[in-house]
Parts: C-alpha cells; structure tokens; sequence
C-alpha cells in the first residue's frame, strides 16, 4: 500500500509540476492594473520638455532680435562709409575747383572767351555736388521721406558713386585744359624762338 500511496503521490506531484512548467491554454480575467509611478514620471518628462521648449523659443526670438540689431548696425556703418567717401570726394571737387581752376584761369595760355566756356564748366559740376549735398543732408536729418535704413543706404551708394564720377570728370576736365594749356605754351616757344642761322 505503501508504494501505492507513493505512485499516486509521484504521478499527483508530476502533474502538478507539468501545470506549473508547462503553459496551458487557461486565461485569466481581470481588471487592468495602471503603475502610478510611471504615469506621474512620464508627466514630469513632459512638464519639463515644454520648458525647455518655452526656453527654446525665447532663444529663438532673442537671436531674431539679435539678428534685427546687427543687421540695423550694418547698415549704418554702410550708410557711414558711403558719407565719408561722399565727403572725400566733395573736398576732392572743392580743393580742384579751388587751386586748378585758379591756376587755369590765371595762365595766359587761356583766351578771354574761354574763361568762361572753362568756368562754367567747373561751375556745373560743382552745382551738381551742392544739390547732393543738400539732398543727403535732407535723407539723413529728416524723417519726411519715411525711409528704411535699406533704402537709404542704397541711395547714400548711389550719390558715392555720383561723387566718384564728378572727380572723375573733374580731373579730366582740369588735364585736357593742362594740356591745351601745355600745348599752347610749347606753341608759344616755338612761334617766338630766336633762330641762330
């Protein structure tokens, strides 16, 4: 009886460890169980995720309006450099139009009627870069003409240029009436030379 009691505890104790080991087609029913922990740690990920996007976009705008800044300071220091080569070149016009046209007028290789073809001349140019001067004073002291910074840096370029183009022409004004001054005094020297025959 013993081994009996035995075999049939042996075959019980084999069944049981075959239903633990062995998977069987029994589902269990019940209520789905939620960890607190995981949610409250997925809310703060999130949390801090919208501050550091909140952060993100008030960097955002900060270089926006740091980019503003620069590009307002680069066009200033355009509009200034192109005053100061305005500048230049005015005080260029006015010191040739002060010693060269002197020096032009006063040499006797020039005719009366000339005089005042050459000054006249010297004279239009120097009206032309008056009327810039006036007109850039008025850009940049009044807001009148409601004006970008863009826009008034293209036209400060613009009279640069001009200015660049008056010297120019000044200066081959003031060499042809050198030469026609050189040519007639080397006219003058050989009309009056003494001849040694």
């Amino acid at each position: 009886m013993k081994t009996i009691k035995k075999q049939s505890i042996s075959k019980k104790a084999l069944i049981l460890l075959l239903a633990l080991y062995l998977p069987g087609r029994a589902t269990a029913q019940g209520m789905p169980v939620y960890d607190n922990t995981n949610f409250i740690s997925m809310t703060k990920s999130l949390v801090e995720s919208a501050k550091q996007t909140a952060e993100l976009l008030k960097t955002v705008q900060f270089l926006k309006e740091q980019k503003d800044n620069i590009v307002k300071v680069n066009n200033a220091i355009k509009q200034l450099k192109a005053l100061q080569e305005l500048t230049k070149n005015n005080e260029i016009l006015f010191r040739t139009v002060q010693t060269d046209l002197r020096e032009i007028l006063n040499s006797p290789y020039i005719k009366a009627g000339e005089v005042e073809q050459v000054s006249r001349s010297f004279e239009q140019i120097m009206d032309t870069a008056i009327d810039d001067l006036d007109f850039v004073n008025q850009i940049l002291s009044s807001d009148f003409l409601k004006m970008t910074d863009a826009e008034r840096t293209a036209i400060l370029m613009d009279k640069k240029v001009q200015s660049q183009e008056m010297v120019a022409e000044l200066e081959v004004k003031t060499k042809r009436y050198r030469e026609i001054i050189s040519f007639r005094k080397m006219q003058d020297i050989i009309n009056n030379r003494e001849t040694n025959y």
